[in-house]
């Protein structure tokens, strides 16, 4: 086996000391072919409708009905503490029959489990209420939209 070493003219070591950047070209072309023909790909989802993000304030009214949820997962209809889940459910149906139906605002402690607000959504759901909201405050950094 025999081998050689720089024995060559000054044209050898001009030749050497550039860089080949032709390999470069071509797996770059080969990435960007790739990322063309992937792009229509994966911006083909199903067409959904966003909603936006606006914070109305809240309107209201005498008839509106707020359900607070502690976090002890305790139920409040109003001010007054409701203990027993079939007395609750009751009431939401005597609600839900009036025309026209109020509107159930739920304000959940920020500690509360998501156990205990899901029990009565799935209470006022039950009991035939159509118009449910959480009340929440707006963050300290919010923008505020006027209509």
């Amino acid at each position: 086996m025999a081998m050689s070493v720089g024995s060559g003219g000054e044209e050898e070591r001009d030749a050497i000391s550039e860089i080949n950047t032709t390999p470069l070209v071509d797996i770059m072309l080969v990435l960007l072919i790739i990322f063309l023909i992937t792009v229509p790909v994966v911006q083909d989802m199903a067409r959904v409708t966003i909603p936006k993000a606006v914070n109305i304030p809240t309107q209201t009214k005498p008839e509106n009905i707020i359900i607070s949820v502690n976090k002890e997962g305790q139920v409040f209809w109003g001010n007054s503490l409701v203990s027993d889940r079939q007395v609750f459910f009751q009431k939401i149906v005597a609600e839900a029959r009036k025309t026209p139906q109020p509107e159930f605002h739920i304000r959940g402690d920020v500690s509360a489990r998501y156990e205990a607000v899901g029990r009565v959504i799935n209470s006022l759901q039950r009991g035939g209420i159509v118009k449910v909201g959480f009340i929440t405050e707006p963050d300290k950094g919010s923008i505020r939209v006027t209509r």
